[in-house]
């Protein structure tokens, strides 16, 4: 992977970053990461904000612009939404939601049949994130003292999504019949709704 590839995957993955923490992670002079960063803004994959800090100059942080965010989008996406808009076409907003249902209940079998052997709710999270990541998702779950959060840092269906809302009701449904009554899923950040990645705060009940 070529240092710019890095440098964009890491702000698609883990959010905004300075030059100095690049640096570091890279194994590169902040010279050199910054030179990248000035050719990435030049061609308005990134963009950066100046945050205050207690002492001292201001920090720069460094993030994503939209189009560096379309570069990490689905390459399928017009396709996809050619054919929802053919499905609608021909068998109407019913059959459309007929195919959504099946793909909904698809997804929920395939998912059942990787837990069926987990024992608690923390392994449940862990399988359902390794398959996430394996869809394309960037996936990855974090617990605190409240319970889990799945982030996933990247929608690879996200056209389709924007096209066709209820791809989106169906994920976090899929989600809460995976997991069962014993659980409360939320949504609480949404890449459709502009947001930099979907979070799902989930806690047992």
């Amino acid at each position: 992977m070529k240092t710019i590839d890095k440098i964009l995957h890491r702000m698609k993955q883990d959010g905004p970053v300075t030059a100095k923490a690049l640096s570091e992670e890279l194994s590169l002079t902040t010279m050199g990461v910054r030179q990248h960063l000035q050719g990435l803004e030049d061609d308005g994959l990134v963009g950066f904000e100046d945050i205050k800090a207690k002492v001292g100059r201001p920090t720069r942080h460094w993030h994503l612009t939209a189009q560096g965010h379309e570069q990490f989008a689905d390459r399928h996406g017009d396709l996809i939404i050619q054919m929802l808009d053919s499905v609608e076409n021909l068998f109407g907003q019913e059959g459309l939601q007929k195919i959504l249902l099946q793909r909904e209940e698809g997804t929920l079998n395939q998912y059942q049949q990787a837990i069926a052997k987990a024992t608690d709710l923390k392994e449940k999270l862990q399988i359902l994130t390794t398959l996430r990541e394996k869809e394309g998702y960037m996936a990855q779950l974090e617990s605190d003292e409240h319970g889990f959060i799945l982030i996933e840092n990247h929608c690879p269906i996200c056209h389709a999504a924007k096209r066709c809302p209820s791809l989106c009701r169906s994920e976090l449904a899929v989600f809460q019949r995976l997991l069962g009554d014993s659980v409360t899923i939320e949504r609480n950040e949404h890449i459709i709704a502009g947001q930099r990645r979907c979070s799902y705060r989930i806690n047992p009940s």
